[in-house]
């Protein structure tokens, strides 16, 4: 019995880590594919809206 023990933690694992997987394929795409891809590009508008320098009057005009 002490290979059933050896062997339950790793079994486990793989099956949670097929299961992690199979829900990442299947998630990729589909009808949320068009909602996502908006949500990081404005996501990335914010950023680069954030990085902008300001305008600043120039003080080498003498």
């Amino acid at each position: 019995m002490d290979y059933v023990s050896a062997l339950l933690p790793p079994a486990v694992m793989a099956v949670f880590f097929i299961g992690v997987i199979r829900v990442i394929v299947k998630t990729q795409g589909g009808a949320n594919k068009a909602k996502e891809d908006a949500a990081v590009d404005a996501a990335l508008a914010r950023v680069e809206d954030a990085r902008q320098p300001t305008a600043t009057p120039s003080t080498t005009d003498a």
